[in-house]
């Protein structure tokens, strides 16, 4: 098969992927190198890149045979944190009288980490007596070399390789080789609406690639795992991939629940029994060999702290040699247990998957995953199924200049773009009343979304408005900039919220709320906004009986989440009718749809309506 008429086309186009990339990787690395030498320890500990005071645990050796320390944080403890597994970390000490931080020549790896406690695995095996004994101890996340090496790896031989399913999947993807189709009857599914059914049945069909855009509240979980349960009865194991542990967490709960077989790669950010039921760390140590294969390695310790002679190196080879073999035979019979094998996309590049393919890659949450990182996994697949929305959260990019230069344009948003036959759009709602859903269905999809007559027309309180713009304009409510880390910060609007809701809550009745378990999202753009709003409800008695039931985040906190009531405070208010980042209409649209009976946006409409989609939001509300 000759592909020199496309291959120049889809080798230029990852290229200039993988140069953005690297511009990316510079600008993020430049800008932790500056944090790490100037910001005060306690200014990362409120942005959550840093743990200080901790204490220190205990030190041991886990299941995959790694140096581990507990590592315990004191204060701040309501502070959400950045912390989690596979991500990089170091350590310093504080000299509290200069205010300064030295860092220890000591780095490692989060294993497994909760609200106030962390596991960081020390990949050298050294230096846990160091971090033990340290006075004034503290951590932070480290620059993430690991990530990018691994995308730039993909992308790399992905740009090089010369045959194979990886270079026909490279030229369908961004190539002139075109897609193929399995022909047959239409499976019927009953349980699932004609959109969702169609979604399934395209899976089945793709030889190369399909794509599964599920917008807000369409079931897009529920139909993609139904596509796996389908797929299975197909092939032997799958792959199930996702950008953040979280998505991967969420898709693995739900194959659970259907009876399916998983084995998650990596820990799970969601620490329950049963998430840790089924991770692979948890099914090596429950193995009937296993308790085997500990004494091995524990003798093999025993003997590497003594003197050695020509004997002990003997002994110590061929117990290393027994050890390997029991290891392998453990890690064969959980892959074939197995069907599901899931994990972050770059946690498919995790040794345990050395020389393991697939048949399919399913990708959830694709709309959130770069390019690059979707070619880690993609290498070790025949053909990839991507699931999410391109209309909601975009990945994470730091850099303008990348940004500016489509990094941020994903596989799934090309492809809906190039390929709209792989595509299929599920078009009916389940979360939010109809005038809560219109305006984003109108806007961002093509006003091709309808709702579920069971929520079209649902509300909290009889004759209630389910969407509110209270229009701060003339009550001098003015933003503040309060530095690079935080952005913005509006306080009377905060204050205004916290109002709002309170009001709310007493419309409802305290009974009605509690017995309903009716609950409630503050969501601000802000992370400063987001911190006032919290001081606020924790500072008022009022909310003492309903805290359980209230939720303040940033728009990203509330990705894939959903409440009865959502409060937007969207902050900006200046003369000059600037919005900085909430340009990013993608943010707004998932803002907007976290709600399922009532949406209250608070914003000053002389700022914000400068703008069209703001412009065309007010008229809507107001209308």
């Amino acid at each position: 098969m000759c592909y020199l008429c496309s291959m120049e086309s889809a080798v230029s186009v990852l290229g200039r992927q993988a140069s953005l990339l690297r511009i990316e990787y510079e600008a993020e690395k430049e800008a932790y190198l500056l944090q790490s030498k100037t910001m005060p320890v306690q200014r990362k500990v409120k942005r959550g890149i840093c743990w200080y005071p901790v204490r220190c645990g205990q030190t041991f050796y886990n299941s995959l045979n790694q140096l581990a320390v507990e590592i315990y944080r004191t204060q701040d403890r309501d502070v959400e944190h950045s912390f989690e597994y596979g991500r990089p970390v170091c350590f310093f000490t504080q000299d509290t009288a200069k205010n300064e931080s030295r860092f220890m020549p000591v780095t490692g790896t989060v294993s497994y980490v909760d609200e106030d406690r962390m596991v960081v695995v020390l990949p050298q095996g050294k230096g846990a007596a160091d971090i033990a004994s340290a006075q004034d101890l503290g951590v932070q996340l480290y620059f993430d070399e690991t990530t990018y090496r691994l995308m730039f790896e993909a992308l790399n031989q992905v740009i090089n390789v010369e045959k194979g399913r990886t270079l026909e999947l490279r030229e369908i993807i961004h190539g002139t080789l075109k897609t193929s189709w399995h022909t047959f009857e239409p499976i019927a599914m009953p349980w699932l609406n004609a959109t969702q059914q169609q979604a399934v049945n395209r899976v089945l069909a793709a030889k190369d690639v399909a794509v599964v855009h599920g917008p807000p509240g369409t079931g897009k979980t529920t139909t993609l795992v139904e596509a796996i349960y389908e797929t299975l009865r197909r092939e032997d194991q799958v792959l199930v991939c996702a950008q953040s542990n979280m998505a991967v967490d969420w898709i693995s709960e739900k194959l659970v629940d259907h009876g399916i077989s998983v084995l998650r790669i990596g820990n799970p950010t969601r620490v329950n029994e049963k998430m840790l039921s089924f991770t692979y760390e948890r099914r090596f140590e429950d193995h009937p060999d296993y308790p085997q294969l500990w004494a091995i390695r524990k003798n093999i310790r025993e003997l590497s702290a003594r003197k050695r002679d020509e004997s002990t190196r003997r002994k110590i080879n061929s117990l290393r040699d027994h050890a390997q073999e029991l290891e392998q035979s453990i890690r064969h019979a959980l892959f074939l247990e197995a069907r599901v094998i899931a994990c972050t996309l770059t946690g498919s590049a995790n040794r345990v998957l050395s020389g393991k393919r697939f048949s399919t890659l399913f990708v959830d949450e694709a709309g959130q995953a770069l390019e690059a990182a979707c070619w880690i996994a993609l290498r070790r697949a025949d053909r990839i199924i991507l699931a999410g929305d391109h209309q909601q959260l975009p990945p994470t990019i730091k850099s303008l200049e990348a940004q500016r230069g489509g990094l941020d344009r994903t596989m799934m948003q090309h492809l809906a773009e190039t390929r709209p036959e792989c595509v299929t759009l599920l078009r009916v709602q389940y979360r939010m009343n109809d005038a809560i859903m219109r305006f984003s269905s109108d806007w961002f999809y093509d006003g091709l979304l309808e709702s579920a007559p069971n929520v079209k027309f649902r509300s909290i309180l009889d004759l209630d408005n389910p969407i509110v713009w209270v229009n701060t304009e003339g009550m001098d409510f003015n933003e503040q900039f309060i530095g690079e880390s935080f952005g913005r910060i509006n306080k009377p609007e905060a204050e205004l919220s916290i109002r709002n809701l309170k009001d709310y809550i007493s419309k409802i009745g305290k009974e009605r709320v509690l017995t309903e378990h009716i609950d409630f999202g503050l969501i601000s753009p802000y992370r400063a906004q987001v911190q006032y709003l919290r001081q606020l409800i924790k500072a008022d008695a009022f909310f003492k009986p309903y805290r359980s039931l209230i939720s303040v985040n940033t728009v990203d906190g509330f990705q894939g989440q959903e409440r009865d009531v959502i409060i937007i405070s969207l902050v900006r208010a200046n003369e000059n009718g600037e919005i900085g980042f909430l340009r990013d209409l993608r943010r707004m649209n998932v803002a907007m749809t976290r709600a399922r009976m009532k949406l209250i946006i608070l914003a000053d409409a002389s700022t914000l309506t400068r703008h069209p989609f703001y412009r065309r939001l007010f008229e809507y509300i107001v209308k």
